[in-house]
């Protein structure tokens, strides 16, 4: 996302053609403000001996910018054209006016509710070129957003209803999934798509201790476009898996010891058993793995999404990442790739260009420091392709 004093009369994307009159999108969800030093590439070092006690790292200057679904999905969908309404929960404090001055940037600010009671969230992000980023985060204001601060007769008209990171928003797992449930069916009797992301939580919190498969297991039939990283996925449905990929990753990147057949497809399948009917799986660097439903399930999505079931049903196959031309920071590059990917998927594009695209937001995402100032319109995204853009591997 931009750096916050960035130039307000340069914004990312701001010679864009926006579409208001296109389908209209809902973020709602987490909100916070990213804290992330510019970390060198040190060359093959382990982030276990990067990361010792004791240890000094000298690092660069850091970015202050706002985070969360809301801000990197959200902000990130009205960057690449879309029509979207933001929807989240900040205090009343300095880094609530920081997360405010920049959604005002954007004409992004009227969805937020600004908390006297509560903080605003943080995460410091240290973000080391090639390795998966570490996050150190304080939930804020989130912990009290629930589905009554949603403005459901705004939501109405909507095509889609993003929701992100119900996993570090505490109303949302406290007590079960009820909460969770109880918005993702508001959003369907608005007549609106549903998508959910996850967040990947502390083994030891309160939210580490929860029943994430129970929760995944109710909340996944209501959920239309299904997006969360392989990481968080395989925590949460299957444990022990999750600990052989740490084992066999030695301390690295988890991501990039993964095979498509072996670890990748299982937990899909497990997905679609759910109720899962369309699966965009983040796998870090390598890439991202599409698997869909047949036609009869996939024409439950509200028509309101226009989506060709018939070109879309039975998809399964894995997106190779674009190469980009340098890499400076991972934050956000998920979060931008989901939302290329719902914004394509809403102009009418077939799954393969809808995976192109979203593999080409997430490569430029990573050619800056923070989450927007590098991303590309469609149009360019596609000149970029046609060109040859290597892929990763290639």
């Amino acid at each position: 996302m931009a750096f916050l004093n960035a130039d307000p009369g340069s914004l990312p994307g701001e010679k864009g053609e926006i579409d208001m009159n296109g389908k209209r999108i809902v973020c709602a969800g987490h909100v916070c403000i990213d804290i992330t030093p510019a970390v060198p590439d040190l060359k093959g070092t382990r982030i276990d001996e990067m990361l010792s006690p004791g240890k000094l790292v000298q690092v660069g200057r850091a970015s202050l910018s706002v985070g969360g679904c809301v801000s990197n999905t959200g902000l990130g969908l009205k960057v690449l054209g879309a029509n979207v309404s933001l929807m989240g929960k900040i205090g009343k404090d300095a880094f609530g006016e920081l997360i405010l001055n920049e959604f005002r940037r954007y004409g992004a600010q009227e969805g937020l509710i600004v908390s006297e009671e509560d903080a605003s969230s943080y995460t410091v992000v240290i973000a080391i070129p090639g390795i998966d980023r570490i996050f150190l985060h304080h939930p804020g204001a989130n912990d009290t957003f629930r589905d009554s601060d949603i403005p459901w007769d705004k939501v109405k008209g909507a095509a889609l209803f993003h929701f992100g990171y119900p996993p570090i928003m505490r109303a949302f797992y406290e007590n079960g999934e009820e909460e969770l449930l109880k918005t993702l069916t508001h959003a369907r009797q608005a007549g609106c798509a549903t998508s959910l992301d996850l967040a990947m939580v502390d083994p030891d919190s309160d939210a580490g201790r929860q029943d994430w498969e129970k929760i995944l297991t109710r909340a996944l039939p209501l959920v239309d476009f299904f997006c969360p990283s392989i990481e968080e996925l395989c925590w949460m449905l299957d444990p022990e898996r999750f600990a052989s990929w740490k084992e066999r990753s030695a301390g690295g990147d988890v991501t990039a010891i993964l095979d498509v057949d072996r670890d990748i497809r299982p937990l899909a399948k497990r997905c679609m058993e759910l109720g899962c009917k369309v699966l965009l799986l983040k796998c870090g660097a390598p890439g991202m793995y599409l698997r869909t439903a047949s036609k009869g399930v996939l024409d439950e999505i509200s028509p309101a999404v226009g989506l060709d079931t018939a070109r879309w049903a039975e998809q399964d196959f894995f997106e190779k990442s674009y190469v980009p031309d340098r890499v400076l920071s991972g934050t956000g590059a998920g979060d931008t790739s989901i939302a290329a990917f719902l914004k394509a998927v809403l102009d009418g594009y077939d799954p393969q260009m809808t995976m192109h695209l979203a593999a080409g937001t997430g490569a430029s995402c990573v050619e800056a420091y923070d989450t927007l100032s590098g991303l590309r319109s469609f149009e360019k995204l596609k000149e970029k392709i046609a060109a040859g853009w290597k892929k990763a591997g290639e």
